[in-house]
């Protein structure tokens, strides 16, 4: 399997959600509720437009069945608002455009492989490698940690990590500072 990078330039973070809102607010918002949430790709393609009329929003994860709880990001919110007006609450937040070959139901979300294709045609726009469906939840703890290394207590529990060197590895952090040793050598 290969490994996937965070997003480390808060710049070309700020590009791509212009990219991606000017050719689809759906695409946007599914992109900044990964980067502003820590979510798996998995858990925001169940979000419903019911769940996200609040300040946050509570998730039960589908790979761990953990609760988790998280306040919608305030830059989003008038987007969001826009986006979701004349929805159904029980409509998924992130709907495919197509009808779902093997079930023939219309209206379910987006698969993750269109999630993927997604993001790496945002990659190659501007030039970044090893992207993939774990970039975004990567990003925000990459983002997270930055912010405040004290922080990593709970980017491990948010991660399910018994260890901190697995966290900083998982977030790209020991290749930094690798990086930034041998720079100053």
């Amino acid at each position: 399997m290969n490994s996937v990078q965070p997003i480390r330039d808060p710049k070309i973070i700020e590009g791509i959600k212009h990219y991606l809102k000017v050719r689809s607010l759906r695409n946007y918002l599914f992109f900044c509720f990964g980067i502003y949430s820590g979510l798996r790709v998995s858990d925001l393609l169940e979000l419903k437009v019911g769940m996200v009329k609040g300040t946050h929003v509570v998730i039960k994860e589908k790979k761990n069945k953990h609760k988790k709880k998280f306040i919608i990001h305030p830059g989003i919110r008038e987007d969001l608002d826009r986006y979701i007006d004349g929805k159904n609450e029980d409509e998924y937040l992130f709907p495919s455009r197509q009808i779902k070959r093997k079930t023939r139901l219309k209206n379910q979300p987006f698969d993750r492989s269109t999630a993927y294709r997604m993001l790496n045609d945002v990659a190659k726009e501007f030039g970044l490698l090893e992207i993939g469906c774990h970039t975004l939840r990567k990003t925000w703890g990459y983002h997270l940690y930055r912010q405040n290394q004290y922080n990593l207590a709970l980017l491990m529990d948010t991660f399910g990590h018994s260890k901190e060197t697995i966290t900083l590895r998982y977030l790209g952090i020991t290749q930094d500072i690798m990086d930034e040793a041998i720079s100053r050598l």
